[in-house]
């Protein structure tokens, strides 16, 4: 999909824009439903997010994947992590078996799963001393994500496991929108206060070696992030180009994106965040990405879970769009009749 960087540049430039004519359908169809303008709240305003990017004034839900993409990251030899790199393939096998917490919530809300496992036998380089990928490793990985987008699908759903991610999302915040490494570090996996600190200085010692790079998404993306991050990069464009709504799981899944909002901040108009992340620095980038999650519920598992959660508000989004009587059909007399 994305033969060369260029591509990829081009990908991020060239943006389909909503269904105006679905959108202002839709609204139409909300303002004759029994029940006072706006009295659903977030709920209307969702069915109207789904209804353009999907094109219809009616959306559905009947085919939702979860993507959950997974690496390894050679950082992790700073000490950064509470667990060994090796969990990452164990919680692989974990997903296959049916024994995560992201299964049982997809299995609960007729969730597909699809767990894409990228060269774990390979982690990436240590980014305090060199850039994580190689130009090709990055496209390749920026092409996994692309490619897992299911064409038919009517939302995506994108999560991600690697032991060590939280660095390289903390680190590729801090690359996209600035701040000290202290404003996007926190405890990932269980770090206690001297492990925090230790990750603290790993972030800003991996931005000061890295941030005369930082020219492009690309840039950002190759030099701190991970193939599981670069996945969930590529699958948010595809997914733009084949106007897919999309939910970003949280802080690691946002901070994937960061460097692409950086450089164009409505590439990422057809997704919305499912939670606040309990990572604090997840806050500090919804912020300046002006989004505002949907579930505040102090996770921070990853996995998709939260993302998988957020689809029963969807769900009833789109019961109540669609399934309303209007004030004719229900004989119920307006407040303009």
């Amino acid at each position: 999909y994305f033969k060369d960087v260029d591509a990829f540049s081009n990908a991020l430039r060239d943006l389909p824009s909503p269904n105006i004519e679905a959108l202002n359908a839709a609204k139409n169809r909300q303002e004759k439903l029994t029940k006072p303008p706006g009295s659903l709240g977030r709920l209307e305003e969702l069915a109207l997010w789904l209804a353009s990017w999907q094109g219809t004034p009616t959306p559905l839900l009947d085919r939702i994947h979860c993507l959950v993409f997974a690496g390894n990251h050679g950082v992790v030899a700073q000490g950064i992590s509470a667990y060994p790199a090796e969990v990452t393939t164990q919680m692989v096998n974990n997903f296959s078996s049916g024994g995560a917490a992201i299964n049982q919530i997809c299995e609960l809300f007729s969730i597909g799963l699809n767990v894409e496992a990228l060269e774990l036998d390979c982690p990436t380089a240590d980014f305090t001393k060199e850039p994580a990928m190689s130009t090709d490793e990055c496209l390749a990985a920026l092409n996994v994500g692309a490619s897992a987008i299911p064409g038919d699908a009517d939302l995506v759903l994108l999560g991600e496991m690697g032991i060590g991610n939280t660095t390289a999302a903390a680190t590729l915040a801090m690359a996209s929108f600035g701040g000290h490494a202290e404003d996007w570090v926190g405890k990932g996996t269980g770090l206690d206060e001297l492990g925090v600190r230790r990750k603290v200085e790993v972030v800003s010692t991996a931005y000061h070696l890295h941030q005369n790079q930082f020219e492009t998404p690309f840039d950002i993306i190759r030099c701190v992030g991970g193939r599981e991050l670069a996945a969930i990069a590529g699958a948010i464009i595809k997914a733009r180009h084949l106007k897919i709504p999309v939910i970003l799981d949280g802080f690691i899944s946002t901070a994937s994106v960061a460097p692409l909002a950086r450089f164009n901040m409505a590439v990422l108009d057809h997704t919305i965040i499912a939670h606040t992340s309990a990572e604090p620095g997840h806050k500090r980038l919804v912020s300046l990405l002006d989004k505002s999650p949907l579930l505040s519920l102090d996770m921070r598992l990853g996995e998709g879970t939260g993302a998988a959660l957020a689809t029963g508000l969807l769900r009833a989004a789109i019961a109540t769009h669609n399934g309303m009587a209007t004030f004719e059909g229900a004989g119920v007399s307006n407040r303009d009749a």
